[in-house]
């Protein structure tokens, strides 16, 4: 076991490669359906899919609008020409025996993205994204001698962003896929299902000593799906090259798989260069031009990117965690926590709605779900207002306010007032009412001694009195209204 100072006397390089499926309609060069989700093997394709004699590409030119949206994303420069190219290399899942994809002229051009790190921000550069079609799928049977091809991914369009080699610890790796996800859920180009492989990631790592003028040799570990598996893939393969380099041995510059059950990686092939895969011109398809018209109509359609949700809701005093949850869920979900928030009028009603989002409503949501149970609809932002002024003046408690709130989930027609009178949420404010029930309780006379310690200056006792009081009331007298008049009626 080699001694913590020896790995940190190691500088970790990485740079990511990620695969995003577009949400079009139909594939990038056929007419076939582009959604696999709930299909049967093999039936989202077309003669195309299958590389038949005869068949010819046409370019969808929603996937060239859906290029430009995730390239602006980036802050990217747009390619205003772009072509594409062959790149050939022979495995059962890719029946042309070459995939169609953009080498030397791609459409999106260098760019950045700004990464929160903690409380920090790290800039990794987007050396450039290019367009293809996405290979079909080989499935291997536990205990079979044979491989099996779903060809229903076959021809999705695919952006593959290539970033620098910007990152130097797992965290950073980490949160960089995690807000590329967030970009491109946000650009509204991908369905973003990482189960279904929506968004792919490939990690090419080495590790040198600090100082040195190299870079020392890289592995790429291929098809990540999710962030944790960038995370830990990322940690165990600088760990084993950092032995490896310790014990005299060499790292190979090869291509790895992530194995989450043993929590490894494992070799799978050596490393192809780029010779190895007989790049040339695609003669099928023509060179994508876009005009400065174009580019600008798909500049006008763009929402509001994660970095200025951060913004506006952190300058409503909501902090930065509260922040990040609630930017994550809706891209997650698609829900809308963010907009909910926004629409508040006044900074307190907005913490009011991200403080119960954050931590109340999605593990709430999370129980319901995982119980197979049906999670209703989110208050519309002008209910959570009603809440919100309930709550200000003292007719509901804490609790009840947030109990009131999952109620209107599976009453969106309610009222939130209407529907508090309803369930019994209200808290009693009258001032006779309280005081009559007061003065019963201070009448019984094992509540009289609690009276006593009182106006003898022991505050404490008043706690004791306040919760008699709410017992008398069944849970509806406002704690806060009780306590002054208490202090009233002993004449403390």
């Amino acid at each position: 076991m080699l001694d913590k100072s020896v790995f940190d006397s190691y500088q970790p390089t990485i740079g990511i490669e990620c695969h995003v499926q577009f949400k079009t309609k139909t594939k990038l060069f056929s007419g076939a359906d582009n959604d696999e989700r709930g299909k049967l093997p093999n039936q989202a394709t077309s003669p195309l899919c299958f590389g038949l004699p005869g068949t010819l590409p046409i370019l969808n030119k929603e996937a060239v609008r859906l290029a430009v949206r995730a390239g602006l994303a980036l802050n990217a420069n747009i390619g205003k020409i772009s072509s594409f190219d062959r790149k050939h290399y022979f495995y059962p899942d890719l029946p042309k025996g070459y995939q169609i994809t953009q080498l030397d002229r791609p459409i999106v051009l260098d760019g950045f993205v700004d990464v929160p790190v903690g409380e920090s921000m790290v800039r990794v550069r987007i050396n450039h994204a290019h367009l293809e079609e996405d290979a079909g799928k080989s499935t291997h049977p536990a205990g079979a001698e044979y491989s099996l091809v779903d060809l229903n991914r076959a021809g999705t369009p695919l952006l593959e962003i290539v970033s620098e080699a910007d990152m130097h610890s797992s965290a950073e790796a980490k949160a960089y896929v995690q807000e590329l996800y967030l970009l491109m859920k946000y650009a509204d180009v991908t369905f973003g299902d990482l189960q279904y492989g929506n968004m792919r990631f490939d990690v090419n790592v080495s590790v040198a000593k600090k100082g040195a003028d190299e870079l020392g040799t890289r592995t790429e570990v291929k098809n990540l799906n999710s962030f944790r598996a960038v995370e830990r893939a990322i940690e165990f393969e600088v760990k084993r090259q950092i032995e490896l380099l310790e014990t005299g041995k060499a790292v190979r510059q090869e291509t790895r798989g992530w194995v989450e059950a043993t929590q490894k990686t494992v070799p799978q092939r050596s490393k192809e260069e780029a010779m190895d895969y007989r790049y040339f011109p695609e003669p099928d398809v023509p060179p994508v031009v876009l005009s400065d018209e174009f580019i600008e109509e798909v500049r006008g359609s763009m929402p509001m990117l994660p970095s200025k949700l951060r913004a506006e809701i952190e300058a409503r005093g909501i902090d930065q965690q509260t922040a990040e949850t609630l930017i994550l869920r809706d891209a997650l979900t698609n829900s809308s926590y963010t907009k909910t928030v926004l629409a508040q009028e006044g900074n307190e009603a907005a913490r009011f709605a991200a403080n119960f989002i954050a931590n109340r409503d999605i593990s709430y949501c999370d129980g319901l779900e995982k119980d197979g149970k049906s999670v209703g609809e989110l208050p519309s932002a002008k209910k959570f207002l009603a809440v919100f002024e309930l709550r200000q003046k003292g007719e509901l408690s804490s609790n009840n306010a947030d109990a009131l709130l999952f109620a209107l989930r599976h009453r969106p027609e309610a009222e939130p007032r209407e529907l508090a009178e309803e369930l019994g949420f209200l808290q009693e404010n009258d001032s006779s009412a309280l005081e009559a029930i007061i003065s019963k309780v201070l009448a019984e006379p094992f509540n009289q001694k609690a009276a006593e310690d009182i106006k003898s200056g022991q505050m404490k006792a008043i706690g004791f009195l306040v919760g008699q009081v709410m017992k008398a009331s069944q849970g509806k007298a406002n704690p806060s209204a009780v306590r002054d008049l208490i202090i009233k009626q002993i004449g403390v």
